[in-house]
């Protein structure tokens, strides 16, 4: 298939692209920011009955594709394609379709077994004719490993926040809801997924005590459980004190954002659960169950956690509030300080846009997973030693005072998107002049730009390191020589000849995050020994510069620099992962079983099923991931701190 344009996007949804559900909001903030990025991006509803879909539904979706021209980018909601794969099929090899899955739709509560069973069955062949799959979160990127796909098929665009809910919080009022009682805010569509039966129930319990509760969102959609959740606040003697205003637009949203004291979200289940960043953005305290993504909120400031479905949890937590003013009080000062820490639209817009440009193979010289590369950088900046860091800033501070006011001039070899570049020009005091030397254009082009938007002098460099051309092709003169994630890869003449460029040239040297050859997991595995050996085999391959010197490759470094008279310092700086670094975690299981299946291919049906569990693991939150990895810091001659 010829390359695609990725200036021009369709999406699909079902029914009307101006519903107000988070999943539309979605859709409608995605293409307003991409089409003020330059993309000409549009939205198309689709007739007919969704997710299980009728004649009407059938023939919408297959006349919405036949009209796009050939090899045109086309962007599936979730709700339109998951039930119907033959449709999908039809069109899958003239157009460049895309998967939007915002959660699967196999885990909707309230399904019977059998709706249950044929949603699985038919969203997973659904998503197997598609070219690739963008998820709105890490865990339902997670979650479609259960449906076959495989992660280098998939994204994530997170969702940001609108602007108008980030003005609310310079707009609300400071004090308690009028009249002294506490006015409790919770935004979703009525539906049993959603429990807000759960939480009539929760304040029910809590009569004695002042609050009133506004429910915002769809009463029509599912209008037999509106009934009866208005049913269940009738027979409780709680309409005084409950407001259901069905659908709003973002606007009125807004107000009630901006009037309300505190958040609550009791749904089972969710694939992200937008409002409860529009409720954090606008500084409202949240109390949120762990239902599905949910749970990546545990660590979040201003948010309090409990088990989904658990409605007595619920009750002792709305009680802590209602009981002491001067809690709520204190979490809604808590909520405000920490409002800053939220998405833009941008934010999803631009990875969307990387997500298309990766899976779409519209950058063919691309030889690394850009996703992964993403996806490990929060990791690898907090394993690394400050240690290091803070001697090495101390030995340049000197270097530059001799110099005067040049720049120094720094190497970063194999700099990929320039994470390390970032996190050194972060915390450097003296100022340099960065050659970023890498072999993929494209994230060469990437890490120029991250380093020049930190206001950073750039030289790109878009060439392989060989060992004949070392001496050649590195910076003269040179203050710097780093790398990330490298030296583990390479062998050893590649190495020698890197000593010998970097010792001629005086040059300081930090190679940070290289592997060690050891990890672990947590809760331990039979399999896990095995695992690590075959993992440890294929260390030593032929990365492209002979026989890989894997986990000794640190300490094979120090020798060669002490030897030229180097001082040189080694510390640990391992990897601690679990359900926060879920893209990051299971990238890292995938591709320690890939390596393992071509160190021993018949080892295919232990290392599949340790997958499997390891997988379930994360999704369930319980995993953890240790990942060993040196820092190595050399610096010309018997250097010693002042």
């Amino acid at each position: 298939m010829p390359a695609c344009d990725l200036r021009k996007v369709r999406f699909l949804v079902p029914g009307d692209p101006g519903q107000n559900t988070g999943g539309y909001r979605y859709v409608r903030q995605l293409v307003r920011v991409l089409n003020e990025r330059g993309v000409s991006a549009e939205v198309t509803g689709l007739a007919g009955c969704f997710p299980k879909p009728d004649r009407e539904a059938v023939v919408a979706l297959d006349q919405a594709l036949a009209g796009c021209p050939d090899n045109h980018v086309v962007v599936m909601d979730g709700l339109a394609m998951g039930g119907l794969p033959g449709v999908v099929a039809d069109h899958a090899n003239r157009l460049r379709l895309v998967a939007l899955v915002h959660h699967p739709l196999a885990d909707e509560t309230g399904l019977s077994e059998a709706d249950r069973a044929w949603f699985f069955d038919s969203e997973r062949e659904a998503l197997r004719h598609v070219r690739a799959v963008i998820t709105t979160s890490p865990y339902t990127r997670t979650r479609l490993a259960d449906f076959g796909v495989r992660s280098a098929r998939i994204g994530s665009a997170e969702p940001g926040v609108d602007e108008l809910f980030i003005e609310v919080l310079a707009q609300r009022r400071s004090g308690p809801a009028t009249g002294g009682e506490p006015l409790l805010l919770c935004v979703a569509q009525l539906s049993p997924r959603k429990a807000q039966d759960q939480l009539v129930e929760a304040l029910a319990q809590l009569e004695h005590l002042p609050w009133r509760c506004v429910l915002v969102g769809s009463t029509e959609r599912d209008g037999d459980y509106a009934s009866r959740l208005r049913e269940t606040i009738r027979a409780r003697g709680l309409e005084g004190r409950f407001e259901l205003t069905g659908e709003l637009d973002e606007s009125a949203m807004a107000a009630c954002y901006r009037h309300a004291d505190a958040f609550v979200f009791p749904s089972l289940y969710e694939g992200y659960g937008m409002a409860v960043d529009e409720a954090l953005a606008s500084g409202l305290p949240v109390i949120c169950s762990d239902g599905g993504a949910l749970s990546r909120l545990a660590d979040r400031e201003g948010a309090s956690l409990y088990p989904a479905g658990d409605a007595l949890a619920l009750t002792r937590q709305l009680e802590r509030w209602l009981m002491s003013p001067e809690t709520l009080r204190d979490d809604r000062r808590r909520a405000e300080l920490a409002a800053g820490e939220v998405r833009r639209w941008s934010d999803t817009a631009e990875e969307f846009q990387e997500a298309l440009q990766r899976l779409m193979g519209a950058d063919p010289d691309s030889l690394f997973d850009r996703e992964w590369l993403e996806a490990r950088e929060p990791a690898d900046h907090r394993a690394r030693s400050e240690l290091l860091t803070e001697r090495l800033d101390h030995w340049l501070r000197n270097q530059y005072a001799s110099l005067g006011a040049e720049p120094l001039v720094m190497a970063d070899i194999g700099s990929g998107r320039a994470s390390n570049s970032l996190f050194l020009s972060s915390r450097l005091s003296v100022p340099g002049l960065w050659h970023l030397i890498e072999q993929d254009g494209g994230l060469l082009a990437l890490g120029e730009s991250r380093l020049r938007q930190c206001g950073q002098l750039v030289v790109g460099h878009h060439l392989t390191l060989t060992t004949g051309e070392m001496e050649r092709l590195l910076p003269v003169p040179l203050h710097l020589l780093t790398a990330s994630a490298l030296i583990d890869l390479v062998s050893d003449a590649w190495l020698r000849s890197l000593t010998a460029a970097v010792v001629g040239r005086q040059a300081s040297v930090l190679i940070v995050l290289s592997y060690a050859g050891e990890f672990g997991l947590s809760p331990p595995d039979a399999d896990d020994r095995k695992l690590k050996e075959l993992v440890n085999r294929h260390q030593h391959r032929d990365k492209g510069s002979g026989r890989a010197l894997g986990p000794e490759a640190t300490s094979r470094f120090r020798e060669l620099l002490l030897d030229a008279g180097y001082t040189v310092q080694v510390e640990d700086s391992p990897w601690h992962l679990d359900r926060d670094d879920a893209v990051a975690v299971e990238t890292l299981l995938r591709g320690w079983v890939e390596a393992a299946l071509e160190q021993s291919p018949a080892a295919s049906t232990w290392l599949g099923a340790w997958l499997d569990r390891r997988l379930g693991q994360l999704a369930s939150g319980e995993l953890q991931v240790m990942v060993a990895h040196h820092d190595l810091l050399a610096l010309p001659g018997d250097w010693r701190e002042d």
